[in-house]
């Protein structure tokens, strides 16, 4: 596949009037490239295409606006990823109306990691702000990528605690790649294209509009297995990322607030609406612990990176220091594929498509790099030099009730530094060195 024309191609498709991305995807579908879609214009399927939009593609109406993006894409040495590029993520093929191609910048790999979207008011409380910080931190130690928008507030927030650990952070904008905005986010920016990834559907130049969002946010619950809003009024935009999650049938989880906190009013109607009331990591990760398992299966243990530091020195802008689970339809997605062999899909150079500045799941043999807290230290203490040991056992042993053994055994599990035996039965996976410290 020749990708400067698949490219091209993606780019007909897109500026061709009305010709948006519910027909995109049958087109693609049916023809196996953008490419061939375009050539064929002349014969779309009635029943996938209006013969309206058929002719204005077999006319390029669309030539002047696609070339213009491909010219300016081509001069900004941007990274594409369009629909057929191995790269591009199953989760977007699979909704109703995707993007046919990405624009993005740093590191690829994480397209592939399992995430959860923590998204929120752009105003907000302390509360708010250190829960999305926490949590996300708390899922990135374990080796989930954490997905939000790029905006102040709890975007930024979960931003800085995902790329405190090792899941890392994905940032999908509402404008174009080359469109710094917020610059008083400039900082996160910078160090998620260094350790972390920024991608977007909007072409060179496309600057933020209202418009625009909604469209960003259906990629950022469709990347995710589950989305946490963590903080936001009634009318906050972060209700409509919570709704196309559901649409999508991935899980929302909402986090509570204080009654008669205005800024918490839409967390508390999500929950009255069956979203799933969480207060930490620890909740996300039970309700999606078959998600992640089955997801994290398919990552292989990464190979060894140099150390670098993991996070941005500045909690606000210029340096500031910061002042009954309820039944969902769980996800369909099927689990992601490692492709056998790779090839380089960017239209206009960019990062190697093997290229990875992120650490992934730490596993068997990366379990040294993990960042355990007290408990987790403590049990793996009584798993290590034993083959395995009942989870019974464990409790006696460190004078622990049932639940709380449960608990710390599954935030190890989730991230690869325990395995579960059949009829409760636990062993630690082998690691080189010790594991650090710290929360």
């Amino acid at each position: 596949m020749d990708l400067q024309k698949e490219f091209f191609a993606c780019l007909a498709l897109r500026h061709t009037p009305r010709l948006g991305p519910k027909v995109w995807k049958p087109l693609l579908s049916h023809y196996g490239s953008a490419f061939e879609a375009v050539r064929e214009a002349a014969s779309w399927p009635a029943d996938v295409a209006p013969r309206s939009m058929a002719r204005a593609c077999k006319a390029e109406v669309w030539r002047d606006k696609a070339e213009e993006e491909y010219r300016a894409a081509i001069r900004a040495g941007m990274t594409v990823i369009t629909w057929f590029d191995v790269r591009f993520p199953d989760a977007l093929r699979e909704i109703e109306d995707p993007p046919c191609l990405l624009y993005a910048s740093g590191d690829l790999t994480l397209l592939k990691n399992p995430g959860v979207a923590v998204v929120g008011a752009r105003e907000c409380t302390a509360l708010g702000l250190d829960a999305a910080g926490r949590i996300s931190s708390q899922l990135s130690r374990i080796g989930i990528t954490v997905i939000s928008g790029l905006a102040m507030g709890i975007d930024r927030q979960a931003h800085l605690g995902g790329l405190s650990g090792i899941g890392g952070s994905i940032a999908v904008l509402g404008c174009g790649l080359d469109v710094d905005y917020p610059h008083d986010n400039h900082d996160v920016r910078r160090a998620l294209e260094t350790r972390g990834l920024v991608v977007t559907e909007f072409g060179p130049g496309v600057t933020p509009r209202a418009g625009n969002f909604p469209f960003r946010n259906r990629i950022i619950s469709a990347l995710s297995l589950g989305v946490l809003v963590a903080e936001a009024a009634h009318n906050s935009g972060s209700l409509i990322t919570a709704r196309l999650a559901g649409e999508q049938g991935r899980e929302v989880f909402a986090l509570p607030g204080p009654l008669g906190q205005p800024t918490f009013t839409g967390c508390h109607r999500l929950i009255k609406q069956g979203a799933a009331l969480v207060e930490s990591a620890e909740d996300i990760v039970e309700i999606l612990r078959y998600d992640f398992a089955r997801e994290l299966a398919h990552i292989p243990d990464p190979e060894p990176v140099a150390e670098a530091d993991n996070r941005v020195d500045a909690v606000e802008p210029g340096g500031k220091a910061r002042a009954s689970r309820a039944e969902k339809k769980r996800s369909k997605r099927p689990a992601n594929k490692t492709p056998e062999t790779t090839h380089e899909s960017e239209a206009t150079g960019g990062a190697d498509a093997g290229e990875s500045r992120t650490r992934k799941r730490p596993g068997a043999a990366r379990r040294s790099e993990m960042t355990l807290n007290d408990e987790e230290r403590q049990l793996l203490a009584v798993l290590d030099g034993t083959d395995r040991v009942h989870i019974d056992t464990l409790g006696r042993t460190l004078g622990w009730e049932s639940s709380r053994v449960s608990r710390v055994l599954l935030m190890l599990e989730v991230g690869g530094a325990v395995h579960q035996l059949p009829g409760m039965w636990y062993m630690a996976r082998e690691a080189q060195g010790g594991a650090s410290g710290g929360a």
